[in-house]
């Protein structure tokens, strides 16, 4: 019997569906041996040794050790009590805390910054952020700008303490041996290093980037993306189900191929287009929430449901915790979403080839 020809569109559709539920577990594999990338969570264990941490995610938390840099952009960076970072750490989130040890730098731009009475830090500290705490040891200097920059009563600063913020505070038993000076052009010294820059000029950056992504989106494939916003409205549960089972299950696959010599390009294929496929997820998913709230209001635009979906967001966002948890979600919906609506392209291309012509 001779099988039916197989549509190059089908195995596109097909490879890319595969894609993109893959690769936003690529680095969960990678976490174990070396550079790790992830779209849910970065996590070394406590008792885990990696040579270094590498990546995008929702959350990254290290409670083990790291034998050289941590180079991450998250919603959160955690480096807990028992973590060890032997390298820097050079940083982007929305809260970056940490509470453990770091032998070299810390590089970091967050909407809040703290270094907890726990937390020591080798070299240096750069901070921007919109909260600043430092509560710790630091050997080295300290530059720290933001909206409000707070010196705890155990901080114990080898250097001197550089700062720029509205809001200033110092604990009268803080060690700064090096002195405190304030500096108002802080942030001009820095060239063309970015963290020292106000908060809101990343989440406009942010805002206008995934705009732009969202009418690439919406203006190529209007059906598809249709079919995907249809999805998170009308099918809510099923796409955050299947967005979710794919953060906990895939991760197994791609161990299984991490071991075979065809699946390592596969993944290293994977990690490059992860960025692409867990942007589209999140921008279609706060599209599909912004036609929904469009919905009340008997509207139907998709490029007005684009910008509120993308600005809610950004305004829900800067809520400490709400923000994050409102961010996830939002996520899940979004992977779950578009792997509904690739299935549905692949299998509507496989009905449109069973049929015989006339």
């Amino acid at each position: 019997m001779r099988s039916a020809p197989v549509s190059p569109r089908r195995c596109a559709v097909a490879l890319i569906a595969l894609l993109v539920i893959l690769m936003p577990f690529g680095a969960t594999v990678a976490a174990a041996q070396s550079a790790p990338t992830n779209a849910g969570a970065i996590v070394v264990e406590e008792g885990e040794t990696v040579d270094r941490v590498d990546g995008v995610a929702g959350t990254v938390v290290i409670r083990g050790t790291v034998t050289g840099d941590v180079s991450a952009v998250a919603g959160s960076i955690r480096i807990t009590e028992t973590g060890t970072v032997q390298g820097s750490v050079d940083g982007s989130a929305g809260s970056i805390v940490i509470a453990g040890t770091v032998d070299g730098d810390v590089q970091v731009g967050a909407g809040s910054f703290e270094l907890t009475d726990a937390g020591s830090i080798g070299g240096d500290l750069e901070a921007g952020a919109g909260y600043v705490r430092v509560d710790g040891t630091i050997d080295g200097n300290v530059k720290a700008g933001g909206g409000s920059v707070t010196i705890g009563p155990n901080a114990n600063v080898g250097g001197e303490f550089r700062y720029d913020a509205e809001d200033f505070t110092q604990s009268p038993d803080a060690v700064i041996e090096g002195g405190v000076v304030q500096d108002p052009n802080l942030s001009m010294d820095r060239g063309t290093d970015t963290s020292f820059l106000p908060s809101w000029v990343g989440t406009v950056y942010s805002l206008v980037a995934s705009f732009l992504f969202g009418v690439v989106l919406l203006g190529v494939f209007p059906k598809f993306s249709r079919n995907v916003a249809s999805n998170v409205t009308e099918k809510p549960l099923n796409s955050g189900g299947i967005g979710l089972l794919a953060l906990i299950g895939i991760p197994i696959v791609l161990i299984l191929l991490a071991i075979t010599i065809v699946g390592i390009p596969l993944m290293l294929v994977g990690v490059g287009l992860f960025i692409l496929a867990i942007w589209a997820a999140v921008v279609y998913g706060k599209f599909a929430v912004g036609m929904w709230v469009l919905g009340f209001a008997d509207q139907e635009n998709r490029w007005l449901a684009l910008i509120v979906g993308l600005v809610g967001f950004a305004l829900i966002g800067t809520i400490p915790i709400v923000g994050g948890i409102a961010e996830f979600v939002v996520f899940l919906l979004g992977l779950g979403a578009l792997a509904l609506a690739l299935r549905g392209l692949y299998q509507t291309d496989e009905t449109t080839e069973s049929t015989p012509s006339a």
